[in-house]
């Protein structure tokens, strides 16, 4: 009897601890609260399934202790401890915490608000941390390549011998674009026709670019958008980086930056020499590459005065000479009746932040800054020269609630530009006073509205007032999904230094009249929607955008019967409207990045619309990206471009540029080698860059590289 006693009980043992209970589990974000889709399960580390639309699922376990967890990608792993049979309540709720990803926690300034990116209802793009890094490889020289793999951007060459560029977004020329350093407008007036060529990426945290009018806080200029260069900052742990780049385009890069904070006192201090040889790939003895020596020296000191006030000094230098041409003469072998085209600058300006915090929610800061540009350009028979000085003050106040932020504050700009004129055309000189006044609101109205308004008034002396209002509003539809609306007015003060006078360098270009001409004054909206979902180990993220801009009174170039130009403010507009799409798919150690851009921008004037020049109504940006964390990154990119309509009327062929980049990391230093353009695409490949004589010659408009495939490999060293 006791032998079958004791079988009947290991009976009903073994059946207990095989026994199966039905559990349902819901997962949830721990932020928002809402139900998430797709969220694998499981147990002991064996796969479950994945949760439903309603964020749950239904398992059978078996009786007993097991390790129950739950990832996706975008979310931290959590494991829990489950002990069965499970006598609470179901469901089991189980709250995952979002990761913060490299775009959430990057503080973005361009807004001045404290919030994340996520809860800003102004749509900012940025270009930070690795991507940075990957570019910076590409050409460590200047900032071009930042930009012109953007959607929506293109940066313009404007002059075929000495590569003068301009930024161009949503195909508005590169005037209605604003270039700040850290928020200080160092690259305005005469000072704008070499800001992408001055400026090395070595010394940047990151690059913000916002698409559309943003006056409220930044003033005029920036009708199509602006391009913040933020600075590194010092942090406890020393920063020393040195990069040593060369070209197969006779190239070579010597950069070196160094920060680090002791106590109250920080400090960085960015240097580098850049130069070229003359270069020329086509044979057709005309630089595509010219002839050039850059120095940059940028110190700059961060104090903490106090618990509560913090002062930053700082100094950017540039000092460049360039020089394109024709090759025999800018090799020494032939001085007489050759082209050329010399360019000698420098840039000294300063920037002075000084914060003060007047309790926990409040703070005022002033920032000054003052810049010196001067510039020489020396061609055959014609000599423009000429310097720059302006300046920069701002009083602000801020307040930062849980509910909702206020900024407001007063800006003073000045900009005087004295030429120095060897003949009896009149001079260009100006001096310019603008004197602004701005309030900015950032309201949380529910979890899934936040509202952003402002309000800009500017009296620019000479012109007038211009009332600037602008407004952003941002939904939460879900976790998954987000939209942003915005629009808002603009205006450009009218200026000389244009693509189009850049072109001809600055020659036989009358100066602006303050009595005919008037404000180019603007209104543009941009909606667009973010998508993000996880599908197992792949992370998808979509991108919508639709753009329009209209410009009034543009102030357009005009050749006169006496062969003089003239700026003359048209009685017809620009029209700028569009599409950008941006999908990025990530898995793994792979990252895809596809991008697409339909610009259509045109001129109407007299009943006559016309395409805007030099724009491509067609773009398409596609990068691979292979990454073993600190060991090697391997990437592969394909650009393409659409015919472009040319100011004289022909239409330029459409054409693609490819290319590819290894960097082998180590702990403390890491080299690489790009291929850039291998498909060797030369716009001098599909036509004659010039007509006329080669002594006397007149240069069509660049819309495809005159390069081609250059090789540059380098060395990095971190200590």
């Amino acid at each position: 009897m006791q032998k079958y006693l004791i079988t009947i009980l290991a009976f009903f043992a073994i059946s207990n601890v095989f026994a199966q209970n039905t559990v349902k589990i819901t997962v949830k974000d721990s932020i928002t609260g809402e139900s998430l889709l797709g969220i694998s399960i499981f147990i002991d580390e064996i796969p479950q399934g994945i949760t439903d639309e309603s964020g749950s699922i239904v398992l059978n376990i078996s009786t007993g202790e097991h390790n129950l967890s739950v990832s996706s990608v975008g979310y931290q792993e959590q494991t829990i401890n489950l002990t069965l049979p499970y006598t609470q309540p179901q469901p089991i709720i189980i709250s995952l915490i979002p990761e913060m990803e490299e775009m959430e926690e990057v503080t973005i300034t361009s807004t001045r608000s404290t919030r994340t990116i996520r809860d800003i209802p102004t749509r900012v793009e940025f270009i930070a941390g690795e991507e940075l890094e990957e570019k910076g490889n590409m050409k460590p020289g200047d900032i071009r390549m930042l930009l012109n793999e953007s959607t929506g951007i293109q940066t313009q060459q404007t002059s075929a011998t000495s590569a003068n560029s301009s930024i161009r977004i949503q195909g508005l020329d590169g005037r209605y674009t604003q270039i700040l350093k850290d928020g200080f407008p160092l690259y305005s007036g005469a000072a704008s026709g070499l800001g992408l060529l001055q400026t090395p990426p070595l010394d940047l945290k990151q690059v913000e670019i916002i698409k559309g009018s943003a006056s409220t806080l930044y003033g005029g200029g920036a009708i199509a958008g602006l391009v913040n260069l933020i600075s590194k900052t010092p942090s406890d742990e020393r920063e020393l980086r040195f990069l040593i780049n060369g070209t197969s385009a006779l190239g070579l890069d010597l950069n070196g930056f160094y920060s680090q904070k002791f106590e109250k006192i920080g400090l960085t201090v960015f240097a580098s020499r850049n130069s070229n040889k003359a270069y020329d790939p086509a044979d057709n003895n005309f630089t595509a590459i010219p002839k050039f020596e850059r120095y940059n020296f940028n110190p700059k000191i961060f104090a903490d005065l106090s618990e509560n006030t913090k002062l930053i000094v700082g100094v950017n230098t540039a000092f460049e000479t360039r020089l394109g041409g024709d090759m025999a003469y800018i090799d020494n072998k032939d001085q007489i009746a050759r082209y050329f085209e010399k360019n000698t600058t420098q840039r000294i300006s300063s920037q002075t932040t000084l914060t003060h915090r007047l309790g926990e929610n409040q703070q005022l800061t002033f920032r000054n800054s003052i810049g010196y540009f001067d510039r020489i350009i020396e061609i055959p028979d014609f000599t423009f020269n000429g310097s720059q000085v302006n300046s920069f003050s701002e009083l602000t106040y801020s307040y930062t609630g849980e509910i909702s932020e206020w900024i407001t504050g007063t800006t003073l700009l000045t900009d005087e530009f004295d030429e120095r004129g060897s003949n009896s055309f009149p001079l260009r000189n100006y001096n310019q006073i603008t004197f602004g006044g701005f309030i900015q609101n950032t309201f949380k109205a529910k979890d899934w509205l936040h509202i952003e308004t402002g309000l800009r008034g500017d009296y620019v002396k000479d012109y007038g007032f211009a009332l600037l209002p602008r407004a952003s509003l941002l939904f939460k539809w879900s976790t998954k999904f987000t939209s942003r609306f915005g629009g808002g007015l603009g205006y450009k003060t009218p200026t000389i230094f244009t693509d189009e006078s850049e072109r001809i360098q600055f020659r036989n270009v009358l100066p602006i009249s303050t009595s005919q001409n008037v404000l180019e004054k603007s209104y543009g909206v941009n909606i667009d929607g973010n998508y993000k979902t996880n599908l197992d180990e792949l992370s998808i993220s979509i991108n919508q955008l639709f753009f329009f801009t209209k410009l009034n009174r543009p102030l357009l170039l005009e050749m006169l019967q006496n062969g003089n130009y003239q700026f003359i403010n048209s009685f017809g507009h620009i029209t700028s409207k569009g599409a950008e799409t941006n999908v990025k798919l990530e898995y793994d150690d792979f990252k895809l990045f596809l991008g697409y851009t339909y610009v259509d921008a045109t001129i109407e004037e007299n009943g006559i619309s016309k395409q805007n020049p030099l724009t491509a109504k067609h773009r398409l940006n596609n990068v691979l990206m292979y990454e073993v964390e600190e060991s090697w990154k391997i990437g592969l990119e394909a650009y393409y471009y659409s015919k472009q309509q040319l100011t004289d009327g022909t239409t330029g062929r459409s054409y693609w540029t490819c290319g590819a980049m290894v960097e082998k990391l180590w702990e403390n230093f890491s080299i690489y080698i790009n291929f850039e353009n291998f498909t060797d695409t030369r716009q001098t490949k599909f036509d004659s860059i010039y007509t006329g004589p080669a002594t006397n010659p007149v240069f069509k408009d660049i819309y495809a590289p005159l390069d081609g495939f250059v090789v540059n490999a380098g060395i990095k060293i971190m200590l």
